[in-house]
């Protein structure tokens, strides 16, 4: 059970040994929480999707999560893989449909989630958006994509503007959450912002998988490369990373390319870089991790990398390249 301490204690509670302990105690235990992670295969047909998620969100709300992850662009097939001005109708506005079916079930469980829609934010000017659901229904927060992709596969600056609103950590009634989207892990940058503004622990909604041309080996190597970097973030800020992953085949509409196979590998790293647990390469999954966020702070005391940066000397970091 997640409990979070609001307020301050009077001095003359505190003056008292056994307060003290009973404090301490309370503290103990005041930021173990269950996380549920939800990794699927998507179809064609958007609401039974969205029926799923439904039903796997409550299943897991009922097992005791108070916060709860989708991947990203959870609702559709992953579209980008081709350019096809068509794909624009599957964007909504932000508040919309999506946030009012979730919000709904967010209310009804009690539960925080963490989405992640193709938001129409105006004619012609759409993002890729992660929204946070608080456990009354209301939207917590956003985050709009900074970090736009252009691959094989992969063409998500035709559909999505960069974020313009930063990277900023978004307050919930269970925590602080550093609420970032896909190719945005592989950017410490952005970790890093998000840590030095008091997020409590790292969420990447991902659509991430194998180009079929590749060799076995090489997309072993991109696989472990993508949870590697992630477990870095990790380490480098004495921070949780949860990331939620889709899984399963998905067709090249255009018959251009064999299409992507997700390779889930949902995860969640501790921070030390642990792997608290690693879901399955190929099989949807439904699961709750159990994170005590207070280990943070103690591995922060043993490596105190925050307090040791020079900070003085990274100007040139916001340069394209120095030459």
């Amino acid at each position: 059970m997640f409990i979070r301490l609001v307020g301050t204690f009077p001095l003359k509670t505190l003056s008292k040994g056994k307060n003290i302990v009973i404090l301490q105690r309370i503290y103990a235990i005041s930021l173990k929480m269950k996380i549920g992670l939800i990794q699927q295969h998507n179809t064609a047909d958007r609401s039974d999707n969205m029926a799923r998620l439904a039903g796997k969100i409550r299943k897991l709300a009922q097992e005791g999560a108070v916060l709860i992850v989708l991947q990203e662009l959870h609702n559709s097939l992953y579209f980008c893989q081709v350019e096809n001005v068509d794909y624009f109708d599957l964007a909504e506005p932000i508040p919309g449909p999506s946030t009012a079916f979730f919000g709904e079930l967010a209310k009804q469980l009690q539960v925080v989630i963490v989405t992640s829609l193709f938001e129409r934010r105006a004619p012609g000017l759409y993002h890729n958006t992660a929204v946070v659901l608080d456990k009354d229904g209301s939207i917590a927060g956003k985050y709009r994509k900074m970090h736009i992709p252009d691959d094989p596969a992969y063409y998500e600056k035709f559909y999505f503007t960069p974020g313009d609103i930063g990277f900023k950590p978004i307050d919930t009634s269970i925590g602080r959450l550093g609420v970032l989207v896909c190719w945005d892990q592989w950017y410490p940058e952005a970790a890093r912002l998000m840590a030095l503004q008091g997020a409590e622990l790292l969420i990447y909604p991902t659509a991430i998988g194998y180009e079929s041309s590749d060799t076995a080996e090489e997309q072993q190597r991109q696989r472990m490369a993508w949870q590697t970097v992630q477990r870095g973030h990790a380490v480098a800020n004495g921070l949780h990373v949860v990331t939620v992953n889709r899984v399963g085949h998905e067709a090249d509409p255009s018959g251009q390319t064999n299409g992507i196979q997700f390779w889930g590998t949902s995860f969640v790293a501790g921070p030390q870089g642990e792997l608290i647990y690693e879901a399955s390469q190929d099989e949807e999954e439904s699961i709750i991790v159990d994170i005590d966020l207070k280990r943070s702070e103690q591995v922060r005391r043993w490596w105190p990398f925050l307090r040791d940066r020079r900070i003085e000397n990274y100007t040139d970091i916001t340069k394209r390249f120095m030459d």
